[in-house]
């Protein structure tokens, strides 16, 4: 049995609440109070027409049901938004069909980074400019070349096969290629394998006897070589020589200590303007191919180094300054450069962010509401 005890705050001439308290004795058999509220809806004469009994709601406890209720709306979305996540979602279908169009993340994905590192201050330096590594040709770069008698060997190996000598733009073709290479697929000397290697092993010999051993550095070369190895930055040395020519040409210079990695004829199918034996350096010096400067004097190496996505330096030591503008940089002597430039370089327009796949651009064709043009033959007047 319910007991009102105090009924307070009601107006008869609206509908404000009234508040009150009751008493219910609970199964023990305590009185328990229990607030309530009720509302005013009609009053006619001394008599008084309530709503039921509603309990009552404190002010606090009204303004926590608004913050737990918005708190709950935040907790669905945020797991609607996980779900969404786990669940990948066919943008390729989408973007195809015209619906939708792949958002671009912020930051953009760095293909530099690696996860794998426990070490978050060895992650960070991979991710910035400084990390670079420097790939050189050896002719032409560290040492000077003599493209006479490169011409020289392969006009004396033409006469030796008795074949016809070989024209000029023939010979600049095999420039920067391997021996079986230009023998097989530039020449068309032959197809088998037996007899292009006979050749190719030939012609080395040939070019050897007229060289002579001897080898030059290139005007600053050296210098710059010391500098890098001051700075610890990875490099590497690609020729498409033989490798026990270009080791025991480095032992005769002094520099067989300096690069971590060598490339040479036997480890690439293919030599320039093939990207493979840059590729192959970079995979070496365990170095993404963004983050490789590859040094060369042709615009064939510039060709290799654009295909394989690394940035390029010219050294115009055989070739005119504007004839090698297709590289990055191009200087006249290796010691023009400095670490800064380097880092410089490797910065400007990074390709290492994002997917690095060309956009296509679709082409839109204007309407022409304007009848064709029409053309006189003879008598007639065709449309």
């Amino acid at each position: 049995m319910a007991v009102m005890e105090s009924i307070a705050t009601t107006s008869l001439l609206g509908h404000s609440p009234l508040h009150g308290r009751v008493s219910v004795r609970d199964i023990s058999g305590k009185q328990k109070p229990i607030s309530y509220r009720v509302r005013v809806t009609e009053f006619t004469g001394r008599r008084i027409v309530v709503s039921p009994l509603l309990p009552r709601l404190k002010a606090d406890r009204l303004v926590n049901l608004g913050v737990e209720a918005r708190a709950i709306e935040l907790t669905k979305e945020v797991h609607a938004y996980r779900e969404e996540e786990r669940s990948p979602k066919n943008w390729k279908d989408e973007i195809e069909a015209g619906i939708v169009q792949k958002p671009d993340l912020w930051p953009p994905e760095n293909r530099a980074d690696k996860p794998s590192l426990r070490n978050p201050r060895l992650r960070h330096e991979r991710m910035g400019c400084g990390w670079i590594a420097a790939i050189f040709e050896w002719e032409g770069v560290i040492i000077k070349d003599n493209p006479e008698l490169e011409k020289q060997a392969w006009l004396t190996l033409a006469e030796e096969e008795g074949r016809s000598p070989i024209p000029a733009f023939m010979l600049r073709r095999i420039e920067g290629t391997k021996n079986e290479q230009a023998i097989s697929e530039i020449l068309c000397w032959s197809r088998d394998p037996t007899s292009v290697k006979r050749m190719a092993a030939r012609k080395e010999e040939i070019y050897q006897s007229l060289q002579g051993g001897v080898y030059r550095f290139c005007e600053g070369s050296s210098e710059f070589v010391d500098i890098l190895m001051h700075y610890n930055i990875p490099m590497a040395l690609v020729s498409t020589r033989p490798r026990k020519t270009l080791e025991a040409a480095m032992r005769t210079i002094g520099i067989e200590e300096c690069f971590s990695a060598i490339v040479a004829a036997e480890d690439v199918c293919r030599g320039k303007p093939d990207p493979e034996m840059f590729l192959y350096a970079a995979q070496l010096l365990e170095f993404i191919a963004e983050r490789c400067i590859v040094f060369g004097n042709s615009n064939q190496t510039v060709e290799a180094a654009h295909e394989a996505r690394m940035k390029c330096v010219a050294v115009a030591n055989k070739h005119l300054v504007y004839e090698l503008r297709a590289a990055d940089l191009v200087v006249r002597r290796l010691d023009e450069l400095s670490i800064v430039d380097l880092k410089n370089l490797a910065d400007i327009e990074s390709p290492e962010f994002g997917s690095g796949e060309p956009i296509p651009e679709m082409e839109i064709e204007e309407e022409n509401d304007e009848p064709p043009a029409s053309t006189a033959i003879g008598d007639g007047i065709f449309w």
